[in-house]
């Protein structure tokens, strides 16, 4: 059977909408992400502070997922897409007004960053869940890597244009990410309503629990997000960059902004080749080897003072973590029902979290201790034993070969 053209994702209406909503959502939140940084280390020049940026978005997601998870999989997902995109314009028009009002602290930053977590915390859940709900099954895989190669160029323009806006513009960059987010709310309200709504019944403990279950209880699945979670963890420099920017490379906050775009630079242009050559074999191999060499390239980052080789690091992390998300996504979608697919997704959004805005907060206060390019070495070299340890603990992960026999075999269980 010949395989599906990538484009052939787009004549599927709803998932045109659906991207463009979490484009644009994505775009303003890497432009803010590169301004917040910016102008929390401007306050105070503290890489702590730097890590309280990313604590206080990771707390919500860590305590609300079971919460967060039941109500994607019990009501209308688009409504809440659309509420969360309303709430995280609103958080936009706070740290505007609080950069208009001159504020100097970081703490009404934080509070705001908690309510914008808060958004996110619920509005992945129900993204992930109303993905493969777009399209056909057949297309699940090429509607993915296109998905992502979509979301790569908005976290590759986001951060460019916060850093080349950020001097210039200043609090008005948040007005902009603030309209962007008004129109994913038009955009993913206008999503076709779902075919079958959701079982009317009371929500137990047990149902909350399903996704918590689910992902202990299969071995494949639980080794792909905690390999993921601790690769970032440990491997993730994205907090320390303003550092880098300032004080190690002598940039601007543009140069600070290249930086952050540039390993969805690189992620970009992997997904674009994987929606073209798809890992048709020896997927386990291929997600260990990324990930060993995500940690490589941490340490030449953490050793680099040369721009140039820094940025290049950089975009290779970002091309090799995108062989990890794809199988995790894969083996977490495909494999999952969509009954339950809500609460699976939010606990897998937890890991990814943990390793993002918990591994900000690790970086800044392992380079508080240690300095911030000890920090970057210590933990690419930690992501790369990571690796060695769980290819012994998760073998069947390790042998992975087909990503479509996940789907199989979710098929063929009763």
């Amino acid at each position: 059977m010949t395989a599906p053209s990538p484009s052939a994702v787009f004549a599927h209406r709803d998932f045109v909408r659906f991207q463009l909503a979490r484009f644009l959502s994505t775009l303003g939140t890497q432009i803010v992400s590169v301004a917040v940084g910016w102008q929390v280390y401007e306050f105070r020049h503290s890489t702590l502070d730097l890590g309280y940026v990313g604590l206080a978005q990771f707390a919500p997601a860590v305590a609300l997922p079971l919460v967060t998870g039941a109500v994607a999989d019990r009501f209308d997902r688009r409504r809440i897409a659309a509420v969360c995109h309303t709430l995280i314009a609103v958080c936009y028009a706070a740290l505007y007004a609080l950069s208009r009002a001159g504020n100097t602290s970081p703490l009404p930053v934080y509070a705001v960053l908690v309510v914008f977590g808060t958004a996110r915390a619920f509005l992945g859940p129900a993204n992930q869940a109303l993905l493969p709900t777009l399209v056909p099954a057949s297309l699940f895989g090429t509607a993915m890597a296109m998905g992502s190669t979509i979301w790569q160029v908005a976290a590759v323009s986001g951060p460019a244009l916060g850093g080349v806006l950020w001097a210039p513009l200043r609090a008005n960059v948040y007005l902009l990410a603030m309209v962007f987010a008004a129109v994913s709310v038009v955009s993913i309200a206008t999503v076709s309503p779902p075919a079958e709504r959701p079982p009317a019944r009371r929500v137990s403990v047990d149902d909350l629990l399903v996704g918590v279950r689910y992902i202990w209880t299969n071995r494949l699945v639980l080794g792909a997000v905690t390999l993921d979670l601790f690769a970032v963890l440990f491997g993730g420099a994205v907090a320390l960059l303003p550092v880098f920017a300032r004080d190690i490379l002598h940039t601007s906050a543009w140069g600070a902004g290249l930086l952050r775009s540039a390993p969805a630079m690189g992620a970009a242009a992997m997904a674009f080749w994987l929606a073209y050559h798809p890992l048709d074999r020896h997927a386990g191999r291929w997600l260990f080897a990324c990930v060993a060499a995500f940690g490589a390239a941490t340490v030449v980052f953490g050793l680099s003072r040369h721009f140039a080789l820094s940025l290049l690091a950089l975009m290779v992390t970002g091309a090799v973590d995108m062989v990890s998300v794809v199988v995790r996504q894969h083996a977490v979608q495909l494999a999952t029902p969509d009954a339950m697919r809500g609460r699976v997704s939010a606990v897998n959004l937890v890991f990814i979290s943990t390793s993002n805005e918990l591994g900000e907060f690790e970086s800044g206060v392992t380079a508080r201790w240690f300095g911030p390019r000890l920090a970057v070495v210590g933990g690419g070299l930690a992501t790369m034993a990571v690796v060695a340890l769980w290819s012994r603990l998760f073998p069947s992960l390790y042998a992975l070969d087909r990503l479509d026999a996940l789907r199989e075999e979710r098929e063929k269980k009763p």
